[in-house]
C-alpha cells in the first residue's frame, strides 16, 4: 500500500502502458506528488507525445502492443539527443527473473521493477533516478 510522500515537484513524467488502470493509477499516483504527467497506450502513442512534451522520466511497461519497451527506448533516447536532452527509464514488467532484469539494465534502463508494481517502491525508483540524474549533471 502506498505510505510514503516524496515530493518529486515540477518533475516531467511519461509513462507508457497498454493497461488504461495502470496508467489511471500512475497518473493520480505522481500528480499527487507535483509532477507533471503524460500517458501513452503503445510506443506509437509515446513518440508522438515526446514530439510535444519534455519528459524528465520515462516510465514505460516491456511488453507494449505495437512494439516493445526495449525497442522504445532507443527511439526516445534519440528524439531526445536531438533537442539536447537525455532521459532516464524505468522498465516495467511481468518479467521478474535475474536475467530479465540483467538485460533491462544493459539494454539502458536504470531501473527494473516487476509488476504487479508497488507505488512506494516505484516512487523510491522515481526519486533515486532523478536524484542520479542531477548528481551526473552537476558531475558529482
Amino acid at each position: 500500500m502506498y505510505s510514503q510522500s516524496i515530493h518529486l515537484d515540477n518533475l516531467r513524467l511519461l509513462i507508457v502502458d497498454d493497461d488504461s488502470d495502470t496508467r489511471q493509477i500512475l497518473t493520480l499516483l505522481f500528480e499527487l506528488e507535483g509532477t507533471e504527467i503524460m500517458s501513452a497506450a503503445s510506443a506509437h502513442e509515446a513518440i508522438e507525445v515526446i514530439s510535444n512534451f519534455k519528459p524528465d522520466i520515462l516510465i514505460t511497461d516491456i511488453s507494449l502492443p505495437d512494439e516493445d519497451g526495449y525497442s522504445l527506448l532507443p527511439k526516445v533516447r534519440n528524439l531526445q539527443a536531438l533537442k539536447g536532452r537525455w532521459i532516464p527509464a524505468i522498465a516495467m514488467t511481468g518479467w521478474a527473473s535475474a536475467a530479465d532484469q540483467e538485460y533491462s539494465l544493459k539494454a539502458g534502463f536504470q531501473k527494473h521493477l516487476c509488476k504487479p508494481i508497488n507505488l512506494d517502491e516505484l516512487l523510491s525508483a522515481v526519486a533515486s533516478v532523478v536524484n542520479f540524474n542531477q548528481c551526473v549533471l552537476a558531475k558529482c
